[in-house]
């Protein structure tokens, strides 16, 4: 994937966000997603009814792989909208990421990536286990910032 164009996130100026806080590297933002052991995947139904569950998952290529059983909530939700958010745990320094979810079966060398990171995050995985339906979101745009908006950047993705 390309580098995302990179400029700096609108905010109100009632938030008191730094108008002169300097841009944050996506390669940095993009560390954090891998080293992240949780994300939080929202959705909505069909009528519009939002729901947010948290997953384990990989973060490979810049882009979220991460399981879970079709007939959940949220999964039917994704097959009837593919639209999602997905955000880290982190409230004092947020990743949000808007994007699609797709599902996908991996080849051996994508399920090898997602086994590797999936050992060294939470101590399980193979190959075979990940050569099966999973989910994967990628990103279309990505928000973040530390503290109080400082250095709040806005990724977009091509």
């Amino acid at each position: 994937m390309d580098e995302p164009v990179v400029s700096r996130v609108y905010l109100p100026a009632i938030y008191g966000a730094p108008r002169d806080s300097p841009l944050l590297e996506w390669s940095g933002v993009a560390q954090r997603l891998t080293e992240a052991l949780h994300y939080w995947v929202s959705t909505a139904d069909p009528t519009g009814a939002p729901i947010s569950r948290p997953v384990d998952g990989g973060w490979i290529e810049d882009a979220l792989y991460f399981g879970g059983d079709p007939k959940s909530r949220w999964r039917r939700n994704l097959a009837a909208n593919p639209k999602a958010t997905v955000t880290l745990e982190n409230a004092e320094n947020p990743v949000i990421l808007e994007g699609f979810v797709e599902t996908t079966v991996p080849d051996e060398e994508l399920a090898s990536l997602l086994a590797e990171s999936a050992q060294a995050k939470y101590g399980w995985g193979s190959v075979e286990w990940f050569q099966q339906e999973t989910c994967v979101f990628r990103p279309s745009q990505a928000m973040t910032w530390s503290g109080v908006f400082e250095h709040a950047t806005k990724f977009t993705f091509c």
